[in-house]
């Protein structure tokens, strides 16, 4: 996947961030990309517990093969927590893409009580285990543009 791709699939699941805004949950969106460039699942986030990339990953692992699922990509707006990054992991998504950094959002966020980040990077929770998953991220030339929903959001 070129990097022009994966900025214009981040930007996808950025639109799926601000449609969930609108329902009143929190800005975050991911996509699942098959092997082929083609977006397979969309999903927004639900709750503090039902993250985007969390119920993404495991509606993927019921409906794709270990397998099959070794060949897509996770597009997510911001880098996913430990909880989603382990989920992807246990699904067995081959690769991550991400728009900005965590830190960013805690920076954003602060102690906000509905958002209690952990500085804990997708990384190093990928690096703790037994099989590589491809990770891309973050895209400095889209950061502003997908922290935009997040701006507006954890302001009010």
């Amino acid at each position: 996947m070129t990097r022009d791709r994966m900025i214009a699939h981040i930007r996808a699941a950025d639109a799926v961030a601000r449609d969930v805004v609108t329902h009143g949950h929190h800005p975050f969106g991911a996509v699942l990309v098959g092997p082929d460039d083609a977006i397979l699942m969309r999903q927004g986030n639900i709750n503090t517990v039902r993250h985007a990339e969390t119920e993404l990953a495991r509606r993927a692992a019921d409906a794709y093969s270990p397998e099959f699922l070794r060949s897509c990509t996770l597009v997510s707006t911001g880098e996913p927590c430990a909880m989603c990054t382990g989920t992807l992991y246990w699904a067995n998504i081959g690769r991550l893409v991400y728009g900005f950094e965590e830190s960013q959002l805690l920076a954003l966020t602060g102690d906000h009580p509905k958002n209690p980040t952990m500085s804990l990077s997708a990384r190093v929770v990928l690096g703790s285990g037994q099989k590589s998953i491809e990770v891309h991220g973050p895209f400095p030339e889209i950061e502003d543009e997908v922290l935009a929903a997040h701006r507006d959001f954890w302001r009010r």
